[in-house]
C-alpha cells in the first residue's frame, strides 16, 4: 500500500503564489512588484476604470470623472500607464490641440481583473465597514 504525504503538497493557491514569486523567467520578482505598485494605486485604478467605462476620454473629461485628482497627479498617472502599455494617448494637432486617452488591449485585459476586485469590494463593503468599526471600538 502506497501512502501519500498530503501535508507537504502545495494547494492550488500556494502553487499560483509560488509561480508568481519564481525567478525562472529570468526577469525576476522586481518587475512584478513594480507592476503591482503601479496598477494598485488608487489613481491608476480609478483612471483605468473610468477609461474602461467611457472608452475614450479627453484629459479634462477624465479629470472631471475621477474627481479629486490634481492635474499634475493625473498627468503622472497617465504617463505611467502609457509607459506600461495600458493606455493609448492620441494627439490631434488642432487649434487648440486635442489629446484623447483610451485603454489598449492590455489595459482592457487588466480592467477585467480590476472589475472582479471592485465587484468583490462592493459585495463585502458592509462586512469591511463593520470590521473597521469593531477594530476602532477595541
Amino acid at each position: 500500500m502506497e501512502v501519500t504525504n498530503v501535508d507537504n503538497q502545495l494547494t492550488p493557491v500556494q502553487k499560483k503564489i509560488e509561480k508568481i514569486f519564481s525567478l525562472e523567467d529570468g526577469i525576476g520578482i522586481c518587475p512584478v512588484r513594480g507592476i503591482l505598485d503601479r496598477i494598485g494605486d488608487k489613481w491608476s485604478f480609478l483612471t483605468i476604470m473610468q477609461l474602461g467605462g467611457a472608452g475614450t476620454l479627453r484629459f479634462s473629461e477624465l479629470r472631471a470623472r475621477i474627481g479629486d485628482i490634481s492635474q499634475r497627479m493625473l498627468t503622472v498617472t497617465l504617463r505611467s500607464l502609457e509607459e506600461d502599455g495600458l493606455i493609448r494617448r492620441v494627439y490631434y494637432p488642432e487649434v487648440p490641440p486635442r489629446v484623447e486617452y483610451s485603454l489598449t488591449p492590455l489595459g482592457e485585459s487588466l480592467l477585467e481583473r480590476m472589475l472582479d476586485l471592485a465587484e468583490w469590494a462592493n459585495s463585502y463593503k458592509r462586512e469591511i465597514v463593520r470590521a473597521r468599526q469593531q477594530y476602532i471600538a477595541g
